[in-house]
């Protein structure tokens, strides 16, 4: 059951996250802001699903596991930044790996904080 949940949660995830790099197109910006912005908001989703969902509820199997994982993308991230890297803007490349670390950090707490608020 665990694996189906993941399954369909997952599935969901990636289709979420492949339809807001379709909405966002990329500018004269060479920084990927689709990929950041998904990778920010998965964080702040598990952050919050981590605070609010019981331990062995199934519910984190479909969220967390499943949902969490389709959206978010560090093989992504890493490609960008291979590419980044490639094209010598080490300056763009700086920027986004920093963002995404501090960002996601940022979001994984901001999601623990509305968890407590929300579900306590």
């Amino acid at each position: 059951m665990n694996f189906l949940l993941v399954f369909l949660g997952g599935g969901l995830g990636s289709v979420c996250r492949y339809a807001i790099s379709v909405m966002m197109t990329r500018g004269s910006s060479p920084l990927p802001w689709a990929t950041l912005l998904v990778n920010v908001l998965g964080c702040l989703f598990i952050g919050l699903f981590a605070q609010g969902l019981a331990r062995d509820s199934v519910w984190r199997w479909l969220f967390m596991a499943g949902f969490c994982g389709g959206f978010t993308t560090f093989s992504t991230l890493s490609l960008e930044c291979w590419t980044l890297w490639q094209a010598q803007q080490f300056g763009w490349l700086a920027l986004y790996v920093a963002a995404s670390l501090v960002l996601g950090l940022a979001a994984v707490a901001g999601g623990f904080v509305l968890g407590r608020i929300l579900f306590f």
